[in-house]
């Protein structure tokens, strides 16, 4: 039997588990797949783990934290700076992908600029996924940088301009489920797209307040369908 997991904090309400466990039982694959929530990473945990492990997941927090345990990045992490998926002391992002796949058949002509709420792990691939995509982002952040927006900072003209919002903050997700990032949702029109990295809930306060407002909504379902299918051909690639 082989063995897989994710590695993150917390993983209460994981999605990998379910979608993997339930695919070795469907296509009768030995193998399980296990949760390993860790408050802080550790060299003894984390050699422990690339021992034992076919293969793993890594979220929230650990998307960037975890590279210094790996031999290399491939390509697309190395541009990335982020790690969703390790493979025998290799990192990978997949989340790039998966975010793309989803996103794609939403894009319309005039959709040229973002605004991605966040700046973690998540908000990497998906500045990579919507640059490839033709979309240019700025990032969002409650402390900013030169070349990003504060959240004050999103007035009218702005939020004009930017009508692809995508949230990869963990605000909204269960079980805090009455938070959402504090952009002006009265600004938001049917011209506007938003996209949620959270999956559970299946809809956010943040996508609720954007349907409201007329804009086309999707939540990170997809996102985190196509970024497993993608790390399950690299743990069984050659």
């Amino acid at each position: 039997m082989r063995h897989f997991g994710i590695i993150g904090y917390p993983l209460l309400h994981s999605f990998s588990a379910k979608y993997f466990n339930e695919k070795f039982e469907r296509e009768k694959i030995d193998a399980e797949y296990s949760l390993y929530p860790m408050k802080a990473l550790t060299d003894e945990r984390m050699n422990e783990l690339m021992g034992s492990l076919a293969g793993f997941n890594v979220t929230l927090p650990y998307k960037q934290a975890v590279i210094p345990y790996l031999e290399r990045l491939d390509e697309t992490a190395e541009v990335i700076g982020a790690v969703n998926v390790v493979h025998q002391r290799v990192g990978y992002n997949t989340d790039c992908l998966g975010f793309m796949q989803s996103i794609q058949p939403l894009l319309r002509d005039y959709d040229r600029q973002a605004l991605v709420l966040g700046t973690g792990g998540a908000s990497k691939a998906v500045c990579y996924g919507l640059r490839k995509l033709g979309v240019e982002p700025t990032l969002v952040s409650r402390t900013p940088r030169p070349g990003m927006f504060g959240y004050a900072d999103l007035d009218a003209a702005v939020m004009a301009q930017y009508t692809v919002v995508v949230n990869c903050t963990p605000l909204g997700m269960l079980p805090d489920v009455d938070s959402c990032p504090a952009i002006p949702y009265e600004l938001i029109t049917a011209r506007h797209l938003l996209f949620d990295c959270v999956y559970n809930p299946e809809e956010t306060l943040f996508l609720r307040k954007g349907k409201a407002q007329g804009a086309t909504i999707r939540n990170g379902m997809e996102m985190l369908t196509g970024q497993a299918q993608a790390a399950w051909r690299i743990w069984n690639k050659e």
